[in-house]
């Protein structure tokens, strides 16, 4: 008796899409050379998944997330949002996209140095439509004790957890993370990242992180790695790392 086999189901198949990118290319001119940041990229985004993605400086991860947050257009492709074209929308559009759906923590924490830490998140949840309450947001990252102190007060860890705190206060379908411990030591970093994992984990939030380290990889669900502006690999992680154990 002939017996069939059946197609082994993908892990995201039966999951809801929120990024679709597909045909990715960016090419900045710089004078009279072309340069080549993104070459062609396809990549999804699940609903509360947490993806890293990996790579050197210059690799294109960074003008990937910023197009995937509508900071930048592709110069060829499409992104779609869940059922939104973005390559279609003009810059209001974009603005109230990022308005609206996208959380941005970078490196770097631009918080105002005149505001207590519930102050610089109340400017996110007072023009947001469905906020959390700042001091719920500063607890959710573990500074519930620290919600009157101003940025000088406060370590650039505390900083760093600050503005997650003001990314995610306007509860985004979407969390994107550019080098978030690019400048911070260690013990520091590995804070920040359990502050993110918790946003991930206790709010559903789709995360994107990207990074340098290949350490920071092991925390996530799937890590896709850029090289010269294309994807060179994909994997995903079988059994996933706190972040609290990780040693770089």
């Amino acid at each position: 008796m002939a017996t069939t086999t059946s197609p082994v189901s993908s892990p995201d198949e039966h999951r809801i899409c929120v990024f679709q990118a597909r045909g990715i290319t960016k090419v900045y001119h710089v004078g009279e050379v072309d340069v080549h940041a993104l070459r062609g990229v396809d990549l999804d985004l699940f609903e509360g998944e947490f993806l890293v993605l990996l790579g050197p400086s210059g690799s294109g991860k960074s003008t990937l997330l910023n197009i995937l947050g509508g900071l930048d257009v592709p110069t060829s492709g499409t992104v779609r949002y869940q059922d939104h074209d973005l390559t279609r929308y003009d810059e209001a559009a974009l603005t109230r996209y990022r308005r609206e759906h996208v959380g941005f923590v970078f490196q770097f924490y631009n918080l105002i140095p005149s505001l207590t830490a519930r102050e610089n998140v109340a400017l996110v949840t007072d023009i947001s439509r469905d906020p959390m309450d700042p001091v719920e947001a500063l607890r959710l990252v573990g500074l519930g004790e620290r919600l009157d102190h101003f940025p000088s007060q406060l370590s650039g860890g505390e900083q760093q957890r600050v503005a997650i705190a003001r990314a995610v206060a306007k509860r985004p379908q979407v969390l994107l993370c550019d080098e978030p411990t690019g400048a911070l030591d260690v013990h520091t970093g590995i804070v920040v990242l359990e502050a993110i994992e918790r946003v991930n984990r206790e709010l559903g939030t789709a995360t994107a992180v990207i990074t340098h380290n290949a350490v920071i990889a092991s925390i996530a669900d799937r890590v896709v790695s850029l090289s010269d502006g294309r994807i060179a690999s994909e994997r995903r992680n079988e059994s996933k790392m706190p972040a609290r154990r990780l040693e770089w």
